[in-house]
């Protein structure tokens, strides 16, 4: 059946036009104007990004943030949110800016700094309970402090693991539109957050956009502008989908691929503890270098993995709610 053409579903079509239709011609546009990338020593075909456009995430993301003001409902909750997004492109934006990139617990310190933004204002306004497993079933309240710390730990995670992943042309931006996509259809299932499920829309459409200049051979890249936005907007999007956990299947890519690395380092740093010492990290670089796949192969590869298991994810959730 098909549903009735409102002049609020009209206003939220042309707010789709406008966010990609903004998103690709500004590229277009200002692509000589961003930050060059200088290229990354260690990184597999580092040498490859040198002289490209870099830092294309302030685009997308002000084009995001604008037309969800503009398109959307207004919501206080989803404003933070959307602030909170920009803020992680801006710092990011300044680290591309920059000659030399900023000190890693600079950056990680700033990160904590907006994951406790997004855990005040999503406690604030929704409360400490969250549900275990897709069904959604099993309901867990527990109290503010340690489900804030929790939220917190989900949003530097998703911040950094996706920063991480964002080293192949295509391949961060397409896992994001899968995972939130995926979270997209869940999502219809709950009342009460339809603006945030065009917010979610509003965001793929100007990744797909993005894509567009993207694909390999890339002459744009996101930089840590788009990156650390990214991963803001998939763990907010995980804490509305009421069962944050589902962050796991639906990111599992992302995490994989991001997280090993960042697991790896850490462990030798402040214990000493050596893994993975025949894998290179992050995961795409092993592929490559290890496994000579082709940086489509990697994209599509990774994306069929992502996408596969989020298929399975939304079928067991249909299922059983």
């Amino acid at each position: 059946m098909f549903r009735e053409l409102t002049d609020s579903n009209v206003i939220m079509l042309i707010g789709v036009i406008v966010a990609f239709a903004a998103t690709f011609l500004l590229h277009h546009v200002m692509k000589d104007k961003l930050p060059h990338d200088n290229g990354r020593a260690f990184a597999v075909e580092g040498s490859l990004s040198k002289g490209k456009a870099r830092g294309s995430g302030i685009i997308f993301v002000l084009v995001f943030a604008a037309c969800d003001l503009l398109f959307n409902t207004l919501s206080t909750e989803r404003c933070v949110y959307l602030t909170v997004i920009v803020l992680s492109m801006i710092t990011g934006f300044l680290d591309d800016m920059s000659e030399r990139p900023w000190n890693e617990y600079l950056k990680g310190a700033l990160d904590l700094v907006l994951a406790v933004i997004v855990a005040v204002t999503f406690l604030t306004y929704n409360g400490n309970t969250f549900y275990i497993g897709m069904l959604g079933s099993k309901a867990v309240t527990l109290p503010y402090p340690v489900y804030g710390i929790l939220i917190v730990g989900l949003v530097w995670m998703a911040i950094n693991v996706t920063n991480c992943s964002d080293g192949v042309d295509g391949l961060s931006a397409s896992l994001t539109i899968i995972t939130l996509g995926s979270f997209y259809l869940l999502l219809q299932e709950i009342r009460g957050i339809g603006g945030f499920v065009y917010t979610i829309m509003l965001f793929m459409v100007v990744l797909a956009a993005y894509l567009w200049f993207n694909a390999t051979p890339s002459t744009i890249l996101m930089g840590d502008a788009g990156s650390r936005a990214m991963g803001v907007m998939i763990a907010v999007t995980a804490l509305m989908s009421k069962s944050p956990l589902l962050y796991i299947p639906l990111s599992i890519v992302l995490i994989l691929d991001g997280g090993l690395g960042l697991l790896k380092v850490a462990l030798l740093r402040f214990f000493k503890i050596k893994i993975l010492v025949n894998t290179r990290c992050p995961l795409h670089d092993h592929a490559r270098k290890k496994k000579n796949w082709s940086n489509t192969q990697v994209v599509m590869r990774f994306c069929i993995i992502q996408l596969m298991v989020s298929l399975i994810t939304v079928w067991a959730y249909w299922m059983l709610y």
